[in-house]
């Protein structure tokens, strides 16, 4: 199970509605791996592509300090799909396999196929993907 701040909710939305035409990304972070995502961290899609996304190397780590010195580890990734429903494309899961080999990230997708956005969570583990339950919590 993923718990969302609120606040954390509304930026990833907000974010995935941003991005567009492009996918959107970024980075979650929660005080401690097991506990509540309490940010969210936007991040620029260097890829600038409307099927794929990929983090600037540099700007990668300047996030993991910025949510180190806030006390928070960072504990997942999202991305948008900009046509597509919020469930992993084959390159979602090979990027998986190459950044969470050990499957403990979780990693959102946005779906901005409808005009209402939906925001699904997953683990993604030896290409074995699973849908977790994702709770937005005052």
């Amino acid at each position: 199970m993923l718990g969302l701040s609120r606040d954390a909710y509304y930026r990833m939305l907000a974010h995935a509605v941003a991005g567009l035409p492009n996918e959107a990304c970024g980075l979650i972070a929660a005080e401690g791996e097991g506990g509540d995502a309490a940010a969210f961290y936007p991040m620029t899609n260097v890829a600038a592509s409307e099927s794929i996304y990929e983090f600037d190397g540099a700007e990668h780590l300047a996030v993991e300090k910025q949510a180190e010195e806030a006390g928070l580890t960072v504990i997942g990734v999202m991305h948008s799909h900009t046509a597509s429903t919020a469930y992993p494309s084959p390159t979602d899961v090979a990027q998986a396999g190459r950044f969470d080999p050990l499957g403990v990230w979780h990693h959102v997708i946005v779906s901005l196929k409808h005009p209402e956005p939906a925001l699904r969570s997953y683990r993604i583990v030896a290409g074995r993907i699973s849908e977790e339950e994702v709770k937005v919590r005052d």
